[in-house]
């Protein structure tokens, strides 16, 4: 083989870290193995392959919905490891006046948002938000049969647009495809269209921030942790199962890297709010605010029992809701070996160099 193809979401993860870095590129220069993000791909389809995970020897990290989506679709992906990033996660409002109890909510407008994009890709931004929804309304004592959904159809930009000619910087060409994540409820709170809205992450502590929103209750209300799991929490690492059964060493090298990109963001903790703040587009002050609990600490990957149990109760809680159209088995999803390969790897070389 001659090309690893690899893609993430403009989110805070080792993965990400490891590509940014060019460490990836590095690991296998020696071999002759170009490493390449899908996104600089011309063929359409490759560049889709960011949610359906259809392209050969390719690595994803970042928002599950996709992930799980893909798997139930039929790609033939593995989990190889998670990281889990507590992030920010809010009802939030314009109404100073709107308490959070279900007295006050019963009858209120909550902003829905809807993909009008056609191309038959999950619509993650709907399903991310009925999953905020459901676990904030829930540690309310809200049912939705109290409040009312309005619908906020959106376009949102995707990877289907042709490639800018020249060498323009592909970082540049991602963040034009990109608006801002929660410009439509933000459209939607300032029009009055809707009364309540979901936002999370740090560009949704920018945007509350901006609009001198009330946030009606976060997600750190919710005491079962197993409900903060959303499209971002936790983040699974997969991979094309043809590459793991051909070039399992291949697989374990990329962990290892990954691995290592944890390491460095403990000992690099301002230069990781830097990093972060120019992935998810917000400022370092909102990413040091929106990602509690020290993200440095955070930015490990692993295969936690718990964070597993989280991802397959949400993989239950999206079959539910129609997101995924068929369940399939979470634990055959799931390839230990290549993680368990790379810490042996890592444990071997901390031996041999003490």
């Amino acid at each position: 083989m001659s090309r690893i193809w690899y893609t993430r979401c403009p989110a805070p993860t080792p993965f990400g870290i490891a590509a940014q870095k060019g460490w990836l590129q590095q690991e296998f220069a020696a071999d002759g193995i170009d490493v390449k993000a899908l996104q600089d791909a011309d063929d359409v389809l490759v560049r889709r392959s960011h949610f359906t995970h259809s392209q050969p020897w390719s690595f994803r990290q970042g928002g599950n919905i996709p992930a799980l989506w893909a798997r139930a679709q039929g790609s033939d992906t593995r989990l190889i490891g998670l990281s889990w990033v507590d992030e920010f996660q809010a009802l939030i409002t314009l109404d100073r006046q709107l308490d959070a109890t279900p007295h006050a909510l019963a009858g209120r407008r909550f902003g829905f948002p809807r993909s009008t994009r056609a191309g038959g890709v999950v619509d993650f931004h709907r399903a991310t938000a009925l999953r905020g929804f459901s676990s904030l309304l829930n540690a309310l004592g809200v049912q939705f049969e109290d409040i009312d959904f309005v619908e906020l159809p959106h376009t949102p930009r995707g990877l289907d647009g042709a490639k800018p000619a020249g060498d323009a910087p592909l970082d540049a060409w991602l963040d034009a495809q990109r608006s801002h994540e929660f410009a439509r409820e933000t459209e939607a709170l300032l029009r009055g269209e809707a009364d309540v809205v979901f936002v999370k992450g740090a560009t949704g502590l920018d945007i509350t921030n901006l609009l001198n929103a009330k946030i009606l209750i976060e997600i750190g209300a919710q005491p079962n942790r197993a409900l903060h799991a959303n499209n971002g929490t936790p983040r699974p690492l997969t991979v094309d199962a043809q590459l793991l059964r051909e070039r399992p060493d291949l697989v374990e090298r990329v962990l290892a890297r990954t691995l290592a990109a944890g390491d460095w963001a403990q000992g690099h903790v301002a230069e990781l709010a830097s990093y972060v703040g120019r992935e998810v587009r917000s400022a370092e002050h909102w990413v040091e605010r929106a990602y509690p609990g020290g993200l440095h600490r955070q930015l490990t990957i692993g295969l936690d029992p718990h964070a597993l149990a989280a991802l397959s109760d949400f993989k239950r809680f999206l079959f539910k809701w129609g997101f995924i159209a068929t369940d399939f088995d979470f634990d055959a999803w799931v390839e230990p070996a290549p993680l368990a390969a790379a810490l042996e790897r890592r444990r071997a070389f901390a031996v041999s160099t003490a």
